[in-house]
């Protein structure tokens, strides 16, 4: 199981966020306190965010975070009002490799995911890639689940002109719930989703227990933010995110949540 970071508010140096919070993306790589499965995310990591043109940008690397000498220098320079940042923990018989690091991104989008679709190769590959429409499918360069779940997220904004991130993450979710249900294929998906200006995330299992996800507003590391993780990053209001829920964070930050049924 990997862990998420999603930030958007205030424009504030990545290091706020990424290393200087007690319990920061970087602790959670090697020192979890809340993962449902595996010890450590050595597998790789990533960062995206955003310029003041609304641009995304992406940094990722196959070291485990902890390991990137450069990290620390570009996290003093880079500065934003969104960021996604990710560490892995790899599936099984899934490559690590750069094309398969997250975050994934298009256009303006950039996307994270901690989860897994069982036996992926085996079950909802083909199925998942026989519903995309050829612009979804030929951008997929990678063999990871995370990745066929993000194409179904561009099919779903490519095909449905106007709709919004979180209808087209929840338009995603039930597409995978119905595949897997036909054959009882175990998946989980949470999930950070970014266009820059908003965030859409979700807690999501077809499996007794989901992978944990958080969120806080106005919090002390920022007034004017709002923060989802996978764990608490330093002491404060945390809100557990229901199970089978979305969250919603508008251009003006307000906070919606609802479930995915």
């Amino acid at each position: 199981m990997c862990r998420l970071l999603g930030y958007l508010g205030s424009s504030i140096q990545l290091d706020r966020i990424l290393i200087q919070p007690k319990h920061s993306l970087i602790i959670q790589s090697y020192q979890p306190q809340e993962m449902t499965a595996g010890l450590l995310n050595a597998d790789g990591f990533g960062i995206g965010w955003y310029s003041s043109e609304n641009l995304p940008y992406v940094y990722k690397n196959v070291l485990p975070i902890w390991n990137d000498a450069n990290l620390p220098q570009l996290a003093r320079y880079i500065k934003s009002q969104c960021f996604l940042g990710y560490v892995r923990s790899a599936t099984s018989s899934l490559s690590v490799d750069m094309i398969n690091c997250q975050p994934f991104s298009h256009q303006n989008l950039v996307f994270i995911h901690n989860g897994f679709i069982d036996d992926f190769r085996q079950t909802l590959y083909r199925p998942i890639r026989n519903q995309l429409n050829d612009f979804a499918y030929q951008r997929i360069e990678g063999t990871t689940d995370s990745e066929h779940i993000f194409a179904l997220i561009v099919d779903e904004l490519e095909t449905n002109n106007g709709i919004s991130l979180q209808q087209a993450l929840s338009n995603t979710i039930k597409r995978v719930a119905h595949l897997a249900q036909s054959d009882k294929i175990n998946f989980s998906a949470n999930i950070v989703l970014s266009n820059g200006r908003e965030l859409a995330a979700c807690r999501y299992s077809n499996r007794e227990a989901s992978p944990t996800l958080y969120y806080i507003k106005d919090n002390s590391l920022d007034s004017n933010a709002v923060i989802i993780a996978s764990e608490p990053m330093f002491e404060g209001n945390w809100s557990g995110c229901p199970e089978k829920s979305l969250i919603g964070v508008g251009e003006n930050l307000e906070v919606s949540l609802n479930s995915i049924s």
